[in-house]
């Protein structure tokens, strides 16, 4: 009988990855390469496409328009019911059918489109009953409930609304459109439905949005929106999948200006979420915005930004990243070709706070021409804040010329206000706490430019937050302020030319003299050396004459040694 001991050796079988062999051919020559079968995981943002089956071809479409109206509907919802995951009212029981799949729900949805294309979008959905289905099956707690307001001003939103009215509506943007707790399992957050009809549900509003196109919008975009963004959450793939292409289906059809009043709240609510795919997908449909509606997003800036900076410090990598990639792609909708070079440095800062620096940096080296509105100060402001905290007072300085520089071509006080209370403050403390006097008076410098462009309405808002005029009063003082710290470094910087002036009028006098007495100096140098010059050359005259003299120093004769030379001596000269 055999023995397992510890030297007995196991050998295991691993199933091999299938491989499939593809060739193509060009010509004469031959290209075999070899794929691998894809890993499993999330797909990326393209989804299959939306094919018909019962009414993919004309014939089946004519059929189709040539029933009865009660046959019409009866087939409508038949397609409908196989969307969702059920079988028809007209099929025989008695023999097995397989499961519905996925694929099986898609086409059937394709169907229901293409039957609201050709019957008319508001007799499938309405009078064939599809949508009173679908939102049975997207609400089970009633659609009241779930587009319903916190403080209940608005009475609810009909599910019927189109984009354009509601951006009529006059609601606040802080309104609750829907309710994002999406914590545990489908059946803790609500959903009692099967997941197979939620699913088809989905690839309905997404197959009308794709086949039947802005004829569906009013019925899909303000109904559904909510819907899709929640289902995100679900703890079923498949319907994770069709909600993010539902989603993602639906910011394409919209209409730009449904943004800031209907999907910008919508948006921002699901990044309250406590699923982390809800706000994954909610990031990913803002940068989908970006480039659907720009200029609204744009004007959106001031509200989107912080909402979304909040999500950098998720705790889920996956929100983190398309934080960074929604933030990016929001505040490039900026029009200002100033600060378009260094938007990726500043969101990157965002991202990053060690690279505040650097963003700062690229601030410095640009030149503001263009007037900066409310969307350029919500992207620089929050980044100049951070960077006037910096422990480092150069990069305190270089934050207050940009400042500085910016304030200057502000083109409306109500634009700069919301950001009052975000850089002034800190301008003060530089302004009074750092040591070296050129920052102190870079800051105030900036102060002074950014408390013009604020003028009164930086007060207003004060005053509205607190209710009184103490707000006012402080302004007020803090202007006095600035202006009497600017006369005393004006006075302390009078008085120092002057006594620089006064230092290099003395300098300038002892040069003169020590120049003019290094002159007289090199004067009498030269008188002198002349001088002896003249002695010398006297010496050597006599000395020479004395040389061809014949009489010698006593006067006698230098060949005879006699005073009167004899007729036999050589220099006698009679």
């Amino acid at each position: 009988m055999a023995s397992i001991t510890a030297n007995t050796k196991h050998k295991m079988t691993v199933p091999s990855i299938k491989k499939t062999t593809t060739t193509t051919t060009t010509g004469k020559l031959k290209t075999v390469g070899t794929t691998k079968k894809a890993a499993s995981g999330r797909r990326g943002s393209t989804a299959p496409a939306m094919k018909p089956s019962a009414l993919a071809t004309p014939d089946a479409i004519a059929a189709l328009k040539g029933l009865t109206l009660e046959e019409q509907i009866t087939r409508v919802m038949d397609l409908c019911r196989l969307a969702m995951g059920e079988q028809p009212t007209l099929v025989d029981k008695s023999t097995p059918h397989a499961a519905s799949t996925t694929r099986d729900r898609s086409m059937a949805a394709a169907d229901v489109a293409i039957a609201a294309k050709e019957l008319g979008v508001p007799f499938v959905l309405k009078k064939c009953g599809v949508m009173d289905a679908m939102q049975r099956m997207l609400f089970p707690e009633g659609i009241s409930k779930t587009f319903d307001d916190e403080d209940n001003t608005t009475g609810g939103l009909k599910p019927s609304a189109s984009a354009v009215s509601l951006t009529s509506l006059d609601v606040d943007d802080s309104a609750t459109y829907t309710t994002m707790s999406t914590a545990g399992t489908d059946s803790k957050r609500g959903k009692s439905t099967p997941a197979s009809a939620r699913e088809g549900s989905l690839l309905i509003i997404r197959a009308l949005c794709e086949l039947v196109g802005k004829k569906a919008e009013p019925y899909v975009v303000g109904a559904f929106l909510a819907a899709a963004l929640d289902e995100c959450g679900s703890n079923t793939g498949s319907v994770r999948e069709a909600a993010e292409d539902t989603a993602s289906a639906l910011i394409k059809l919209a209409n730009p200006f449904a943004f800031p009043r209907l999907i910008s709240p919508l948006l921002i609510k699901s990044l309250k979420s406590t699923e982390w795919r809800v706000k994954a997908n909610a990031l990913d449909r803002l940068a989908q915005c970006a480039t659907t509606s720009p200029k609204q997003v744009c004007s959106m800036l001031p509200t989107l930004i912080p909402a979304i900076t909040n999500q950098v410090w998720d705790t889920k990598a996956q929100v983190t990243k398309a934080a960074g990639t929604s933030l990016l792609a929001i505040c490039q909708t900026n029009p200002n070709p100033d600060v378009a070079p260094a938007i990726p440095a500043v969101v990157n800062a965002v991202c990053k706070p060690s690279d505040t620096n650097k963003a700062v940096e690229e601030l410095m080296g640009t030149t503001f021409v263009v007037t900066v509105d409310a969307p350029t100060l919500s992207i620089l402001c929050p980044v100049l804040s951070r960077a006037l905290k910096e422990k480092l007072a150069i990069h305190k300085r270089a934050a207050c010329i940009v400042i500085n520089n910016m304030s200057k071509l502000v083109g409306s006080p109500e634009d700069v206000a919301p950001f009052g209370p975000l850089l002034v403050p800190e301008l003060k403390k530089v302004a009074q706490s750092v040591q070296f006097e050129e920052i102190r008076d870079e800051a105030l410098k900036a102060l002074n430019s950014l408390t013009k462009a604020l003028g009164d309405a930086y007060t207003a808002a004060a005053e509205d937050d607190k209710g009184d005029d103490t707000a006012a009063v402080k302004m007020a003082e803090e202007q006095a302020k600035v202006v009497a710290e600017q006369r005393r470094i004006e006075a302390e910087r009078l008085a120092e030319q002057q006594k620089e002036e006064e230092i290099r009028k003395r300098e300038e006098e002892e040069k003169r003299r020590f120049k003019e007495a290094m002159d007289a100096q090199r004067e009498l140098d030269r008188l002198q050396a002349e001088k002896e010059r003249q002695e010398k050359a006297e010496e050597m005259k006599q000395k020479e004459a004395a040389k061809l003299s014949v009489k010698g120093s006593a006067g006698k004769c230098q060949g005879c040694g006699l005073k009167k030379c004899k007729k036999t001596c050589l220099f006698y000269s009679g």
